[in-house]
């Protein structure tokens, strides 16, 4: 590959970039990504967290490109697919909205729609598509790439992009942890990534190198709980979330009719048009205050929290049932004699285990063995793994926060409510 210039990177030192990618990278679409953070409210605990989908998708393609040369040594890999890989890696996240993944949970309530599907749209629609077929690639194939899904290609490139073993997550645990300052994230990259093998057309691992992935996937488990869900960067997204849902009726927030509009959100954009909003209504008003009490760091305080198992029926309820929270919601307010929309129920969830590019819970990896005898390998049920079976699940959390001044009463009002078991028999089952 020819590489025309290069971008310095603070936690991957040098990125050297093609021309396709330049004239990606330089798309006022593209450029959007800096002015949207990549963990958004996180930076109101971590104050080092100002990092952006910007330098992140800079960093993805740079992992993408060094997985693609590892493998072109032990597999028919062109200078082309390494082209593809690295483009797609560097617009993975190129839908994201303001405030990233707080930003998806307003669309998929309002919407049924996520940001990869949004991804699709700009990859297709916009200059970027023009970019990208001047230089002789499909933008169809990119966006299809992008996500993981591509069904034309080896399934080992779609696992590059996403999945259990993906230069998604791991650019974003090195990254995440250097702005944070937290330790958790720092893995051996390199390590795993140069350990890769193909065997039937999917990623595998050197078996020498499955320390690399246990430590992979703890880190990516000890930074969920540490940065991802920690409560007070929680409690912010709660507030933030709200205040976007209730204000999109008025401000089409989640209106993604027409791209330009959709384009034209940032953070700064998105919180300043919070903050100005006329109070016409109750639910404008609460917008406002919310948006403010996240500008100011006035944030509502945390008054119950359960790190839960799924094999409780009533909790895979408050799990998976919207109407079930906002049921418990309205009960713990009326014992504390507080308004419902002073009550914020916050279920973080995710699989402790990443999922694999086909949305499927990882549930086993290769392992290859090389000896004077010759190569061997063997599918590892993850569960077998002492450490990464040790974590497998999901990592559930249950909060319940409210503003400030009615902490008291809302912390009396849940431990009556829930009660000692720490489930109400308030709400039917």
């Amino acid at each position: 590959m020819k590489f025309i210039g290069e971008i310095r990177d603070p936690v991957h030192g040098y990125i050297h970039i093609t021309d396709v990618e330049r004239e990606t990278i330089d798309t006022s679409i593209f450029q959007r990504l800096r002015r949207i953070r990549q963990l958004a409210g996180a930076n109101l605990t971590y104050p080092g967290a100002q990092h952006t989908r910007f330098e992140h998708s800079l960093g993805t393609m740079y992992l993408a490109g060094l997985a693609g040369s590892s493998l072109s040594s032990k597999t028919h890999i062109t200078e082309d697919d390494i082209q593809e890989l690295r483009l797609s890696a560097l617009l993975h996240d190129v839908g994201h909205g303001p405030f990233s993944h707080l930003f998806e949970e307003a669309l998929t309530e309002k919407k049924d729609i996520t940001h990869e599907d949004i991804s699709q749209r700009i990859i297709r629609e916009t200059e970027i598509k023009d970019v990208i077929e001047k230089h002789g690639f499909d933008s169809k194939d990119i966006s299809e790439l992008a996500l993981g899904l591509s069904p034309k290609i080896p399934r080992f490139m779609n696992e590059i992009i996403a999945g259990g073993l993906s230069v998604d997550i791991m650019d974003y645990l090195l990254r995440d942890s250097y702005f944070t300052g937290v330790e958790y994230g720092r893995v051996d990259v390199h390590r795993l990534i140069n350990s890769f093998e193909i065997v039937d057309e999917r990623l595998a691992i050197d078996q020498a190198a499955l320390y690399a992935f246990e430590a992979f996937t703890i880190a990516r488990y000890e930074m969920f709980k540490a940065v991802y869900f920690h409560k007070t960067v929680r409690a912010a997204q709660a507030m933030l979330i709200r205040s976007i849902i209730l204000a999109d009726d008025g401000l089409n927030f989640t209106d993604v009719g027409d791209l330009k509009n959709y384009l034209r959100l940032t953070d700064e954009s998105t919180l300043a048009k919070l903050i100005d909003l006329e109070p016409k209504s109750r639910e404008l008003n609460q917008a406002k205050q919310l948006a403010i009490g996240y500008r100011d760091r006035r944030l509502i305080k945390c008054v119950f929290e359960k790190i839960v198992h799924r094999k409780d029926r009533f909790i895979e309820r408050i799990l998976n049932q919207k109407s079930i929270r906002d049921k418990i919601s309205i009960g713990i307010a009326d014992e504390a004699g507080v308004d419902p929309d002073m009550i914020f129920f916050d279920v973080p969830t995710t699989p402790s285990v990443p999922y694999t590019s086909s949305r499927q819970s990882l549930s086993s990896i290769t392992l290859v063995r090389k000896t004077s005898e010759g190569i061997s390998y063997e599918t590892v049920p993850i569960k077998d793994l002492a450490l990464v079976g040790a974590i497998m699940g999901y990592m559930d959390i249950i909060r319940i926060y409210t503003q400030a001044e009615h902490r008291s009463k809302a912390e009396k009002a849940v431990e009556a409510f829930f009660g000692r078991e720490g489930y109400s028999t308030k709400v039917s089952m």
